[in-house]
């Protein structure tokens, strides 16, 4: 929370310094914003060189995960196939709701103007307009090396989420060396964004600067503006639960809503799905949802699932793309969407920041979108991701209520979880799986 803090002070000490410096009209302002954006440039080189080791190596490892958690349980099944068909259902519903909605409320007109050409650390590389049937071949790569080295998201994710599926497939004496050589790889290239988001006040600062000295005080509505328009797709995901619970797992509206609310209240508080996962337990509970489904699906649900994510990094970089006036067309949008909702499943256990800027830059590289905004969007990315948090514990306890009417767990799952804990309290108290992360971006 302290990192988040100062690099809102950064976010906010740039742009008063940049307008600043143009409404005073001092001298050396065309020399200082170079260096600002020479400055700004290296740490966002710094970041996108981790972006492809990192999406790789995390889809790897986040696909084992999810195939482990499913393997030899009914219960465990039917809630990842069940949570990957949501996180497809949020992303589209983003994809259709944010550029109707930034057509009907598109970013002020002279913000838009200003705005579009205020960073200028790099180049626009427009996305081919391509037919359905040319975007379909263009997704699978032919030379996945050579797909990573031109940058091409869509098709290096696509081989190695196969290849992920395919090496969960294998023995176990064969899959967890690798598995294991990738996640060494993953937290190597980790603790490297650590170490670069340690200078995202610098950074930020820089761009700030850069951003406030050629947009002025338009910048701070842009900001204010994609907020609203962000926090939306996730709002619109939070809304689903419901239908998702009365349809799905046939509780009544009233009787959902009176029995998540202390999760919602725990998740707006902590920010986490984490400490939010005894409350859902207890929710369940007064549902009536029989324990040996809720005391599986539950866990598997804060550990791999996160409804809000593809939709919000989704509606981010389509955010930024409107931001910069960059057109999308249709079979761009499709590759972002189809990014976003595959790659949220290697990122779930990462920090905030770092999951922000992770499974964001990709969906933007996919695109051919520039990242320089991310370095400004993370530092008031507080306000929506409350939305992400609470709308993703609201999904996990919908999302539970439809698995158990799937039918209940084997007998042995459900004498397991009978022994599990024993009553109420403890449910509400018994931490979560140790490989359970704590954010939700």
């Amino acid at each position: 929370m302290a990192r988040t803090w100062l690099i809102l002070s950064a976010l906010v000490a740039g742009l008063a310094l940049g307008v600043g410096w143009t409404r005073l009209g001092l001298a050396g302002l065309i020399d200082a914003v170079t260096i600002a954006d020479s400055i700004g440039g290296i740490w966002l080189d710094g970041l996108r060189m981790t972006i492809i080791p990192l999406v790789v190596s995390l889809l790897i490892t986040g696909i084992a995960k999810t195939v482990d958690s499913a393997r030899g349980d009914r219960v465990a099944m039917r809630s990842v196939v069940t949570f990957i068909a949501l996180l497809w259902i949020s992303t589209a519903m983003a994809a259709l709701l944010i550029p109707a909605l930034l057509g009907i409320f598109p970013m002020p007109a002279d913000a838009a103007r200003s705005l579009t050409g205020s960073l200028t650390t790099s180049a626009h590389v427009e996305a081919p307009t391509v037919g359905i049937a040319a975007f379909l071949r263009s997704i699978v790569p032919t030379n996945p090396f050579a797909a990573a080295a031109n940058d091409a998201l869509l098709p290096l994710i696509l081989f190695t989420a196969v290849f992920a599926v395919a090496l969960a497939r294998l023995p176990a004496v064969q899959r967890e060396p690798v598995t294991a050589f990738f996640d060494t790889i993953a937290s190597a290239v980790l603790l490297i964004v650590g170490w670069v988001l340690a200078l995202a006040p610098i950074g930020v600062l820089a761009l700030a600067f850069g951003v406030g000295a050629r947009a002025g005080t338009s910048a701070i509505g842009a900001l204010a503006h994609y907020v609203v328009i962000v926090s939306s797709a996730g709002l619109a995901a939070w809304a689903l639960a419901y239908p998702v619970a009365v349809f799905g797992g046939r509780v009544r509206l009233l009787a959902f809503a009176k029995a998540v609310a202390p999760a919602q209240a725990v998740a707006l508080s902590t920010q986490s799905s984490l400490a939010s996962l005894p409350p859902m337990l207890k929710a369940s509970t007064d549902l009536g949802i029989d324990r040996s489904v809720s005391r599986v699906s539950l866990p598997v649900a804060v550990a791999i699932f996160r409804v809000t994510s593809p939709a919000m990094n989704l509606a981010v970089a389509i955010y930024v793309a409107h931001w910069l006036g960059i057109s999308l067309a249709p079979s761009t949008i499709a590759a972002g969407a189809a990014v976003a909702a595959i790659t949220t499943i290697g990122s779930v256990s990462l920090p905030g920041q770092v999951s922000f800027l992770t499974s964001i830059a990709p969906i933007c590289v996919a695109m051919g979108i520039p990242i320089e905004p991310l370095a400004l969007l993370i530092a008031v990315e507080m306000i929506p991701d409350l939305v992400r948090t609470v709308g993703n514990v609201t999904m996990d306890v919908a999302a539970t209520t439809a698995i158990a009417r799937m039918g209940p767990a084997s007998d042995a799952v459900s004498e397991a979880a009978d022994g599990y804990g024993g009553g109420e309290d403890d449910a509400s108290s018994r931490p979560a799986p140790s490989f359970v992360g704590a954010q939700d971006v």
